[in-house]
C-alpha cells in the first residue's frame, strides 16, 4: 500500500506544475545522448507525449551532427569545423538536408508516435519558418551555414493546434531561397521567442553550469552568469548555450533551461518535480 500511494504523491506533486504550464508552449531542443541511446530515447518520446496529453504545447527542434558526421564518412567527405560551426560547402548541404529533413526528423516523429502521440514533421523551410543570412566567422565565409533573422510561427502554429507536436529539422531559407545550415540551439532559441514559449529547454550531455568547484548551479541570473564567463568558470563549447539560453530570456521567454539529456525522463524531473531539478535555469 505504501508504494501506491507514494505513486500518487508523485502525481500531486506534478499537479502545480500541470496547472501552471497548462496551455503554455514548451520548446526543447533535443540533442546529444538522448537522441543516441536507445533507453533515453524512448524516455524523451514519453515525456514528449505526457506534456501533449496533459495540455501543454511541446514544440520539437533536433539537431543530427553524429548522425551528419556518419553519413560525411560513407562518402570520403572530411568535415572542419570554425567555432563549433559545421564548414558546409554545396556537397555538405546536400547531405545535411537529407539527414537532418529527412533520416533524423521521421525517426523523432517515429518515436513520438511510437509512445502514443500525434507528430508532424517540419524543417525550417516550410511555411518561411526559419528566413536566415549567411552567417560570416571573424571575416571568414564557413558555407552555406545560416544565421537566424526572422521566424514565422505561422505553419508550425497550426501544426500545434491541430493536435500535433511539431518536429523541426534547423534548416533555413535565405530571401532568395537558398537552404543553409542552422545550427540547432540557436533556431530552437530564436523559435521559442517567436512563440512566446513559457519554457525553453536545451538538452545536452553535461549535468548543467558548473561553478568553480565543480558544483552544479540549479539556477542563474543574467548577472552571476556574465560573471562566471568572465571568470572563466563557463568556457568553450557551453558559453554558447547559456548565451544562447540568455538570448530567450531577452527576448520574452519565461524561463530556459540546460537539462542533463543523459538522465532518463530529464524532461518531466526538470518540468514538475519541487527538487532542484536535472539541470541549471535560467530567469531573467
Amino acid at each position: 500500500m505504501r508504494s501506491l500511494v507514494e505513486k500518487a504523491e508523485v502525481l500531486i506533486e506534478a499537479l502545480p506544475y500541470i496547472r501552471r504550464f497548462f496551455g503554455k508552449t514548451i520548446v526543447i531542443k533535443y540533442g546529444g545522448h538522448a537522441m543516441l541511446e536507445a533507453d533515453l530515447r524512448a524516455s524523451f518520446a514519453d515525456d514528449v507525449v505526457l506534456l501533449k496529453y496533459v495540455g501543454l504545447r511541446p514544440v520539437i527542434v533536433h539537431g543530427g551532427g553524429p548522425q551528419i558526421a556518419r553519413q560525411l564518412d560513407r562518402i570520403g567527405k572530411q568535415a572542419t569545423f570554425v567555432d563549433g560551426l559545421r564548414v558546409t560547402d554545396d556537397e555538405t548541404m546536400e547531405v545535411v538536408e537529407m539527414v537532418l529533413g529527412g533520416t533524423v526528423n521521421r525517426e523523432i516523429v517515429g518515436l513520438i508516435q511510437g509512445a502514443g502521440g500525434r507528430a508532424a514533421g517540419l524543417t525550417g523551410c516550410d511555411g518561411s519558418l526559419l528566413r536566415v543570412e549567411k552567417k560570416i566567422i571573424e571575416g571568414r565565409d564557413i558555407g552555406r551555414v545560416g544565421q537566424v533573422i526572422n521566424v514565422d510561427p505561422t505553419a508550425l502554429s497550426a501544426v500545434s493546434e491541430g493536435g500535433f507536436v511539431p518536429v523541426i529539422a534547423p534548416i533555413g531559407l535565405d530571401e532568395s531561397g537558398l537552404t543553409y545550415n542552422v545550427n540547432a540551439d540557436e533556431a530552437a532559441g530564436a523559435i521559442a521567442v517567436a512563440l512566446g514559449a513559457e519554457k525553453f529547454l536545451l538538452l545536452t550531455d553535461v549535468e548543467g553550469v558548473l561553478d568553480g568547484q565543480g558544483e552544479r548551479v540549479s539556477e542563474m541570473t543574467r548577472s552571476s552568469t556574465q560573471k562566471l564567463i568572465e571568470d572563466g568558470i563557463i568556457l568553450g563549447g557551453m558559453i554558447p548555450k547559456v548565451e544562447c539560453c540568455l538570448s530567450a530570456l531577452a527576448g520574452g521567454v519565461s524561463k530556459a533551461h540546460i537539462v542533463d539529456g543523459r538522465v532518463s525522463h530529464a524532461i518531466l524531473l526538470e518540468m514538475f518535480t519541487d527538487d532542484a531539478g536535472v539541470g541549471t535555469v535560467f530567469t531573467p
